[in-house]
């Protein structure tokens, strides 16, 4: 899932945990936070869950340049116990929920150079902390991250890590939530995005999918473009009560036997709010996993 080296770098808590080093960042860095900044504020608010903005507001991370983690850790621990933690770069599977089973979120504390600001490999602090950190003011949304550290830990144990990350992938990355009769974005890889903040949401290509907890773990997901399909919850309320109801165990084992969806396929009994042209893809040639 997260592709990191099994050890600890030199110098390096076994946690995997380094202090962000506020002081280090540039005026050039800060300038292209305030940059990425202010691109999606001025798109966003139309398209993302109302839950997003308010997280952004009682954070104070509109304030300018790169947040420093211990002040956002301060605010975000008064209101639902959280923290954000800096990391060197990705990290084991096991240390990642481990940190979210004990309410931490581990960020980059890198930014990315304006030659990357539309796309970089490796997520830097815009994607971790303008993208994640909002709804982690919201207590439900914050008990489902916790509830799927807890899960990773003990899907470790069955072999179906595999299956959860599809999770991950297509709700906190790149989910979306029906509001008041529309869609609205909550993933983190999408708000973070200028392109796919529109993409998502408005272009023809995607399917977009009622949310189905089966059918999400079987089906594949692009690495390195837009998705073909994105799958629609109806609230964070419901999305935790599945998480919760479920007994993942004999829900993997249900899912050895089956073999894995395409992204662009659609089944007979998907809920379909938007059956996609998949032109986009068409014209693209990415990586599956």
């Amino acid at each position: 899932m997260t592709h990191a080296q099994p050890a600890p770098p030199e110098g390096i808590a076994n946690d995997w945990t380094i202090g962000q080093d506020w002081a280090s960042y540039s005026p050039q860095d800060h300038s292209m936070w305030d940059r990425l900044f202010a691109r999606q504020a001025s798109m966003l608010p139309d398209r993302v869950v109302p839950e997003f903005i308010d997280g952004l507001d009682v954070l104070r991370i509109a304030r300018p340049g790169i947040p420093d983690f211990g002040e956002l850790s301060e605010r975000l621990m008064k209101r639902t116990g959280w923290q954000v933690v800096a990391v060197p770069g990705l990290v084991p599977d096991k240390v990642f929920f481990e940190h979210l089973a004990n309410r931490r979120f581990v960020a980059g504390r890198f930014i990315r150079t304006p030659d990357q600001i539309d796309y970089l490999e490796e997520p830097d602090v815009f994607h971790d902390v303008f993208g994640h950190v909002p709804l982690l003011a919201n207590p439900v949304f914050a008990d489902y991250m916790q509830a799927y550290g807890e899960g990773g830990l003990r899907a470790q144990g069955l072999g179906a890590i595999d299956r959860l990350a599809r999770l991950y992938w297509y709700t906190v990355e790149f989910g979306l939530i029906r509001r008041d009769g529309a869609l609205r974005l909550y993933g983190a890889g999408i708000v973070s995005s200028h392109a796919e903040s529109c993409f998502a949401l408005d272009d023809p290509s995607p399917h977009r999918i009622d949310f189905n907890l089966q059918r999400l773990m079987r089906t594949q997901y692009r690495i390195d473009d837009f998705q073909q399909s994105y799958f629609i919850v109806d609230s964070f309320e419901d999305l935790l009560k599945q998480t919760l109801d479920t007994d993942f165990a004999p829900l993997y084992r249900a899912l050895e036997g089956q073999s894995d969806i395409a992204p662009d396929v659609v089944l007979p009994d998907d809920h379909v709010h938007h059956l996609g042209t998949q032109a986009h893809s068409r014209r693209t040639a990415t990586s599956i996993t």
